[in-house]
């Protein structure tokens, strides 16, 4: 099984799920995404993998997205994802990725007990 994480080490949440993961016995790839930003389309390629709208991955408690006029009602996904490709801090964390054999996998980890269903265990860890 391979594991990718897209991390923030300065997220509590993002540290719990990565601590689970190796808990669970395996060594993921780590992807800190804020000293490396994901592209515009790796973005967009990881919110279809999760199947949710664009939205639900963009920090709204963040100050930043206030500050860019992201919660207005005339928003687009186009605009989210410009403004998370633009200002990493906006992408909510962890995003996990598990790809074991032909079966891939992504989950916003949020809780970081989600990485569990992941990893084929039951949510009961944090």
């Amino acid at each position: 099984m391979q594991i990718t994480i897209y991390h923030n080490p300065t997220c509590g949440t993002s540290c719990n799920a990565l601590a689970a993961i190796r808990a669970a016995g395996y060594e993921p790839e780590i992807f800190e995404y804020m000293r490396m930003p994901l592209s515009r389309s790796a973005i967009a390629a990881l919110v279809a993998r999760m199947n949710i709208p664009v939205r639900a991955l963009v920090r709204a408690k963040e100050p930043l997205f206030r500050e860019l006029g992201l919660a207005e009602k005339d928003v687009t996904e186009g605009d989210l994802l410009d403004a998370m490709a633009e200002n990493p801090i906006l992408i909510n964390r962890p995003i996990v990725v598990v790809q074991d054999g032909a079966n891939l996998k992504a989950l916003l980890c949020r809780p970081s007990a989600l990485v569990n269903s992941l990893l084929g265990q039951e949510s009961s860890a944090s």
